[in-house]
């Protein structure tokens, strides 16, 4: 099922982000990380794509038996950055062989070992260069991107930001998932300012659960996220007890996903760091709301 069908249902829903093991050592301890959360039966599940494709054909191995196995919609990630041509077109090829019609088109973070390089013989400089080939290989791919609340680190100004992101839709993203935030109103403030600007598709929130505090400086560091006074006050009050951050952490995210569904949002993104058991206390606290 193509994720757009999903979202045009207007019933309040919850997803789930999985990333794909790094070593072929830790594929089966990841796989099962993944099933487990397969079973919570969730709208559908994301699955992400290492830095420069190392990981990819974990990525399909995982999103293929998610799809097959516990039938659930699968969102295959693919970036393209510092790819070849042949690469990309490979890789699609991969995807369409593999039965799965969503796409999640990212440029992806530039490996540490080409930070300094030369970009200007790049086949891809951004995400949109990547959803138009994707558009190209297969018009029926169900296509998304990625948005930032706050601005994206490489944006000047948000105003650009936006600008970029509508060419982005324009291309041919279906939909739209955020990157992760921690003050509701930031989203509230971002959803005011690109739908006046044009963009219609559908925005789904991505919600990070912070359950260990060194988590938080990692947070910052991907995303530059602004964690608000309330949501540091709790990683000073409970960061030094483990069971104490963890269960304040997924009740901070259930707060802030209550919170959208109480405001209009239907669908909701959960980056889970392939913690089954956080997933399924976060889907719990919001068993009656969800009807599950």
């Amino acid at each position: 099922m193509k994720i757009i069908d999903l979202l045009q249902k207007n019933t309040m829903m919850l997803s789930f982000e999985v990333f794909p093991p790094k070593t072929e050592s830790s594929f089966e301890s990841v796989r099962e990380a993944t099933e487990e959360i397969a079973k919570l039966h969730p709208s559908f599940m994301s699955v992400t794509y290492g830095a420069g494709g190392g990981t990819s054909r974990y990525t399909l191995d995982i999103a293929k038996r998610i799809k097959e196995k516990h039938g659930v919609p699968s969102l295959a990630h693919l970036t393209c950055v510092s790819s070849t041509k042949e690469t990309v077109k490979e890789r699609i090829d991969q995807i369409r062989r593999a039965g799965i019609c969503n796409v999640m088109a990212l440029r992806g973070d530039i490996p540490a070992e080409l930070a300094g390089a030369d970009r200007s013989t790049w086949n891809y400089h951004y995400a949109i260069d990547l959803v138009r080939e994707l558009k190209e290989a297969n018009p029926d791919f169900c296509i998304g991107g990625a948005c930032y609340p706050e601005i994206h680190p490489e944006s000047a100004n948000q105003k650009e930001d936006i600008r970029r992101l509508r060419e982005k839709v324009e291309a041919g993203c279906d939909f739209l998932t955020t990157q992760m935030f921690f003050d509701n109103n930031l989203l509230y403030n971002f959803l005011y300012k690109i739908r006046e600007a044009g963009i219609t598709v559908p925005i789904i929130p991505g919600i990070m659960p912070i359950t260990n505090a060194n988590q938080v400086a990692r947070a910052i560091q991907l995303s530059g996220s602004f964690m608000p006074q309330r949501f540091k006050s709790l990683v000073d009050r409970f960061g030094g007890d483990s069971a104490a951050m963890k269960q304040a952490g997924i009740a901070y995210a259930t707060d802030q996903i209550i919170d959208l569904y109480a405001n209009g949002i239907y669908n909701v993104h959960v980056y889970s760091m392939n913690k089954p058991d956080v997933a399924e206390k976060i889907q719990s606290n919001l068993s009656d709301i969800l009807g599950k």
